[in-house]
């Protein structure tokens, strides 16, 4: 068995130090112990193992030893590409699938059969007409009615292009995708055709099935990010810049604590109603109110529309638990470990799961749909109540540990921001920026945490190294969580920022009344990558380039989900440039390695002669921060930019941190 890791080899985050220290004190398994117990599958890990199929599984091991091609024939580079392409169809589906459920809730809502009220007017009409639909002389929730169904039909549609990607896809990138027949008609069919394409004895050419990849990711990106967040301002309002508090600390021993977690903040929103409106019954259970938190995506929603502050993140969800303050972890879909059902077994805290396809052995169960969503929060709010008087006083400790943060850049916000500079061309001071080399790039820090990885510790280093050398750093997800967690969404990061780039911030920020803008913006939840997206598509269409050409690039040092694999693929589709920490379990075939990242020789395609982005592929942070800052200058000698040749080599080292 393999040695566990110490809680400082665990995590870089003090608060999850002393719970997890904790944890095994009393006995409790998290994910981390479990990460430690479990030896990676090496013909998994590298994406040679094929179970498609009853005649197998069948492996082919990558030295050339033994079969070299399945049972039914399937070469070494088919079987890679096709489990590639699995993994970001499962990527895809839960993304389209939290945008169909918006646009239901929206159209119920427009029709009067749920309790929710359009309470960003101004986007619904953005959005409306960006799809073509008649807003003169309308009324509101007849224009809802009409962006919902709208919706609905990437859903539905035989023939076509998903109306998402033609409202919000950049025209040059559009023009690419057709010719090379990569638009997808609707979301499920497209899904449903994916998984016909990786069943046993269909789609076998390796380069079809990397291009159904990339479809899977314009599925993703369109029918799941863009439309969820154009969807949720409509519905629940337009992030605005919010200060906030991170980590365990924001839990209170003196209050009722209920935390919200998932990536559907349908329930969440309601259960901020109802936590507020039933506070006399908390009082008169004792305790000196309702403290709401959240964890993961649901977490970040809530924060940057309502102020929730943050918990943690998807890796130590569970170590909310063994606080022994909580009394409720209410659940809906996407990253929400089983495990945390035998963590709350040892303590008084109640699993609540929500929606009828997303439920965990041993947990309670309240059925949510929109039309029920008052129901089912009062219902929640007050088992939370009821279990409060469980609380074990023996088993409470709360970390002290906790951080202020500023969230809810939505470009919105942004460009609202840029607009005090001038107001007349808001994007103009960051073009400028960019141009002079104040600021040498952007960078999407995006996704997760990882229990087999040291958590944080990816997503910091890369962020400080990229500040350092003045790119200008965006956040979502959980990357989002680990950036907060360590002052880089406050002043006190700007200590790390390079200075070109420090003097913008402050510009902006003086500019808005504030000391300085954060040093990275928190951009919000994985569906809201789709801001980013939409900041880039402004910026490039103002500058007449394709989105490839700009210095910009992605990363997701963390990665546990198939979900940030999907996000990426759709920035590649783009032509950005992604790197990723964990690997992506492609490197048994060097035909699939190479051409994802671009390192074919022949004169065959590969993604970045393609569309001008690449996938890179390494584990240190500082090694992935230097290649990102390569790719940022090569677009930038592109555009005729000045490149600043004689940036400083890092010598730094993870130990540092």
């Amino acid at each position: 068995m393999k040695k566990a890791r110490t809680v400082e080899e665990v995590s870089m985050d003090p608060a999850v130090q002393q719970l997890l220290t904790k944890a095994r004190q009393e006995g409790v398994e998290t994910a981390f112990d479990r990460a430690d117990a479990h030896t990676a599958c090496g013909f998994g890990a590298t994406g040679v193992c094929c179970n498609h199929c009853l005649e197998g599984p069948c492996r082919i091991a990558p030295n050339g030893k033994g079969p070299q091609r399945g049972i039914c024939g399937a070469s070494l580079d088919t079987i890679v590409a096709r489990n590639f392409l699995m993994k970001l169809t499962e990527g895809a589906a839960p993304h389209a699938e939290h945008g169909r459920e918006v646009a239901l809730a929206l159209l119920e809502a427009a029709e009067g059969k749920a309790p929710y009220e359009i309470r960003d007017p101004q986007k619904l009409l953005r959005v409306a007409d960006g799809l073509g639909i008649e807003t003169h002389g309308r009324e509101v929730n007849e224009i809802a009615r009409a962006v919902a169904l709208k919706a609905l039909e990437d859903f539905q549609q035989q023939t076509g292009v998903l109306n998402w990607l033609r409202y919000r896809g950049q025209k040059k990138s559009v023009a690419k995708w057709e010719e090379l027949g990569l638009l997808p008609v609707n979301a499920h069919l497209e899904i449903a055709q994916s998984v016909t394409r990786t069943a046993m004895g269909c789609d076998a050419d390796p380069l079809n099935l990397l291009l159904g990849g990339l479809r899977m990711g314009l599925v993703d990106g369109y029918s799941g990010l863009h439309m969820s967040t154009d969807l949720q301002d409509i519905l629940f309002g337009t992030p605005t810049a919010v200060k906030a508090e991170y980590n365990m600390g924001v839990l209170d021993a003196k209050k009722i604590n209920i935390a919200v977690h998932g990536h559907l903040p349908l329930l969440s929103e309601k259960i901020v109603t109802w936590a507020k409106q039933l506070r006399h019954e908390a009082l008169a259970a004792g305790s000196e109110g309702i403290n709401l938190v959240g964890v993961c995506c649901t977490g970040n929603e809530l924060l940057m529309r309502q102020g929730v502050p943050v918990a943690t993140s998807f890796s130590s969800q569970e170590l909310v638990i063994v606080s022994g303050v909580l009394e409720a972890m209410v659940v809906d879909v996407q990253c929400i470990m089983p495990g945390i059902q035998q963590v709350a077994e040892c303590y008084h805290t109640e699993i609540i799961t929500t929606l009828p396809y997303v439920k965990i052995p041993g947990a309670n169960h309240v059925d949510f749909h929109p039309d029920n969503a008052d129901e089912a929060a009062q219902a929640i709010v007050r088992r939370a109540i009821a279990n409060y008087g469980k609380r074990n006083p023996d088993k409470v400790a709360i970390p002290t540990v906790k951080t202020e943060a500023y969230a809810g850049f939505s470009v919105e916000q942004i460009v609202g921001a840029l607009s005090a500079l001038n107001e007349q061309n808001p994007l103009a001071p960051l073009l400028d920026a960019i141009v002079s080399g104040q600021i040498r790039g952007v960078a999407a820090i995006v996704g997760c945490t990882n229990p087999r990885e040291q958590q944080n510790v990816g997503n910091v280093a890369v962020a400080r190294e990229l500040l350092k050398h003045n790119v200008l750093v965006v956040a979502t997800g959980c990357s989002a969580h680990s950036l907060a967690k360590h002052d880089l969404m406050n002043e006190k990061g700007l200590e790390y920022c390079g200075e070109g780039l420090r003097a913008v911030l402050k510009a902006v920020g003086n500019a808005v009344g504030m000391e300085s803008l954060p040093p990275t913006l928190h951009m919000g939840s994985c569906v809201d990558n789709s801001r980013p997206a939409d900041l880039l598509t402004t910026i490039a269409d103002t500058l007449d380039v394709h989105i490839g050409q700009l210095p910009v690039v992605g990363t997701c040092p963390e990665t546990h989900s198939p979900k940030a694999l999907s996000i990426g693929t759709y920035f590649l589709a783009h032509g950005v440039d992604v790197h990723v920490g964990v690997s992506p379990q492609v490197k048994g075939s060097e035909w699939v390695t190479q051409t994802l990242t671009g390192d074919r020789t022949d004169e065959e395609l590969n993604l970045d002669k393609l569309f001008g982005g690449k996938l890179i592929y390494e584990t240190d942070p500082f090694l992935a921060a230097q290649k990102m800052l390569d790719r940022i200058d090569l677009k930038r000698r592109a555009l005729g930019l000045s490149v600043a040749s004689d940036a400083p080599q890092s010598e730094d080292t993870v130990e540092h941190l």
